[in-house]
């Protein structure tokens, strides 16, 4: 059974810290140059013969190993061509005209930043060249290379804290390391698949099921048959979106005849993004941690595909794809709730904002803003019901929500509970004791 334990690390000291980064760095300019290579044999452009496998990784593998060390130089390359594997899968797939599963043109891996305007920190670690030690002292320690070594004249692995305890500390094998910097919570990160015994789980889930409505002004509505209900507003997440947006296509106005662009303009795109997926990754960790107190082992999430062919406009278009990235989402949902043993699946709920659930009907309803109202008498909040019927279709059974539904809003860092409307919208906060712990972390002595 394959589980992923996802960490805060911590470098020791001012030094570690700046040998963390070059190493990061440095994996980040060596899948740039993989990258490129491939990159222009794919695109046939002159002086770069052969197809894409055909780049020197080699000797790429040459130049990189002396920071890197030669695993992680290997890593990289080797992820990389996953994601080129990857690529041409999705193209394959696009132009199969039996296939519907891809319905947007894929594109080739990207660039990870570049040297002038600072690159993506990440890289790769393979499963052999790193330990995990869980504990009083956790800690994780990376091999580097010679040259970083004598540059900051450090001996051994580069010894990393770790904060937070593991759901799956009891593991078969592990996987190669994902470790990276976030940028926006300003924190090094680390993702570690494991495989761990079908029987193994870091507590007992109970039976429980969860169903999900992905929205716009309303982020995520959420229903499980233990009654509880959860709502994660959006309105405020888009106005900035949009206002950032409506900002880029004023300087492109402004742009001279033949450029398409200004660095200006590419640190507002790539600022609009981290904002994004900043709240996305908070939202999904979020969620997932309640049901999982919940005792939820499976998460039912409704493909909008159906809705938005039905109901397409431009703003639902803009806010579902371009904003929400919805897709995007779904992945990232899926993955988080992978690491607390969770299934996540995507099913159609086409016309469940619409249906009554005390008559059944989907024509007589009428929503205004936040509010579906039927004839027969019903009145309440549309999305928290959508999600209670879709959930109610996927069990076959009914669901009576037993607590009031705790809202909750984005405050650029955490979704904070917000009060009833009938409170002070800012003084009841949720209780988050039950869901967050910062855990245990490494202490700076050796061991």
């Amino acid at each position: 059974m394959k589980r992923t334990n996802t960490f805060a690390v911590r470098p020791l000291s001012e030094d570690g810290e700046r040998l963390l980064r070059d190493l990061l760095d440095a994996s980040a300019a060596l899948w740039n140059e993989v990258n490129y290579q491939r990159l222009m044999r794919y695109n046939d452009e002159d002086g770069f013969e052969g197809d894409v496998w055909g780049v020197d990784t080699g000797h790429l593998e040459g130049t990189y190993k002396g920071v890197l060390g030669a695993s992680t130089a290997q890593q990289v390359i080797r992820k990389n061509s996953e994601a080129w594997r990857g690529f041409f899968r999705l193209k394959e797939q696009y132009h199969d005209a039996s296939n519907t599963s891809v319905t947007d043109h894929p594109e080739p891996p990207g660039f990870r930043g570049n040297e002038n305007d600072g690159r993506q920190l990440k890289t790769v670690i393979r499963n052999t060249s790193y330990t995990v030690e869980w504990g009083d002292r956790s800690r994780l320690e990376i091999l580097v290379g010679s040259e970083l070594k004598d540059r900051y004249d450090h001996t051994g692995r580069l010894r990393l804290e770790v904060a937070g305890e593991p759901n799956w500390p009891d593991y078969e094998k592990q996987g190669r390391l994902d470790l990276w910097y976030d940028e926006t919570d300003d924190t090094f990160r680390a993702s570690q698949p494991v495989t761990v015994s079908d029987e193994a789980r870091a507590t007992p889930l109970a039976d429980e099921t969860a169903a999900l409505d992905i929205g716009a002004n309303n982020l995520v509505a959420c229903t499980t048959t233990t009654g509880e209900q959860y709502l994660y507003e959006g309105r405020d997440l888009f106005a900035r979106f949009r206002e950032t947006t409506q900002e880029i296509a004023r300087l492109q106005a402004k742009l001279e005849a033949g450029r398409d662009s200004s660095e200006r303009i590419r640190r507002l795109y790539r600022k609009r993004t981290r904002r994004r997926d900043h709240a996305q990754a908070a939202l999904c960790r979020d969620v997932i941690e309640r049901l999982y107190a919940e005792g939820v082992n499976t998460v039912h999430v409704g493909d909008l595909t159906d809705v938005l062919e039905t109901h397409w406009s431009v703003e639902a278009n803009a806010k579902t794809h371009n904003f929400w990235a919805f897709r995007k989402f779904v992945d990232r949902l899926a993955c988080t709730a992978e690491e607390y043993g969770i299934s996540v699946e995507a099913r159609s709920e086409a016309w469940t904002s619409q249906e009554c659930p005390q008559c059944g009907s989907t024509e007589r309803t009428t929503r205004h803003q936040e509010t579906l109202t039927c004839p027969c008498g019903f009145e309440g909040h549309a999305d928290l019901t959508a999600s209670k019927t879709f959930l109610e279709q996927q069990t076959e059974q009914e669901v009576r929500p037993m607590a009031r539904p705790v809202r909750f809003e984005w405050d650029d860092h955490d979704w904070s509970g917000k009060s009833h409307p009938h409170d002070s919208p800012k003084e009841v906060r949720t209780d988050r004791s039950t869901i967050e712990t910062d855990g245990k972390v490494a202490s700076g002595e050796t061991a």
